[in-house]
């Protein structure tokens, strides 16, 4: 969606800022999305050539059923300790994501100046994907610090007297260059 093509349909600058932000909110979170699931894919991947060769390996070396069954000891905690690791990673590049989308919804200038002030402790993801513990932390910095946030409208520059010029300015420029 493009902003002239909402133009063209006759909405209004205010309406069309509102479905833009809009539109950019859905777009971070589809992103995200994404980011989250190519990440686990290739964590997956990765996995699975580990996998492979470690079985490779453990064919090659397996002499008699004691050793195998210590190799398959050792392997069997390694990829309990990796599939543990690999958890801990998805949730919390899932609580990132929904943390960037969530500053995202609330205006934030900056988000890594925000992340810095925030309890992250506090911020836990449940079973839906929302976030809980951000609310609260978002209010209180906007008391105390409102200048991380986009809050306001751009105001185009009107003259002293509220009135646009009625003339171009660059065209009495080329107007006294003549001696007109």
């Amino acid at each position: 969606m493009k902003r002239d093509q909402l133009k063209e349909l006759g909405l209004e600058e205010s309406v069309i800022n509102q479905i833009m932000d809009l539109n950019g909110a859905d777009i971070e979170k589809a992103k995200s999305s994404s980011a989250e699931m190519q990440e686990e894919n290739e964590a997956l991947k990765a996995q699975l050539k580990e996998r492979d060769k470690d079985l490779k390996k453990l064919r090659k070396n397996a002499k008699d059923n004691e050793e195998l069954s210590n190799s398959y000891k050792e392997l069997q905690a390694k990829y309990e300790k990796d599939t543990a690791d690999l958890s801990t990673k998805l949730s919390q590049t899932r609580l990132n994501s929904a943390l960037d989308g969530e500053l995202s919804k609330a205006g934030v200038r900056n988000t890594k100046a925000i992340k810095g002030l925030l309890d992250m402790n506090e911020i836990k993801l449940d079973k839906e994907g929302n976030l809980t513990g951000l609310d609260s932390q978002i209010k209180s910095i906007k008391q105390s610090d409102s200048y991380l946030f986009n809050e306001g409208q751009k105001q185009d520059y009107q003259p002293s007297n509220g009135k646009p010029a009625e003339t171009d300015p660059v065209q009495q420029m080329v107007n006294v260059f003549k001696g007109e």
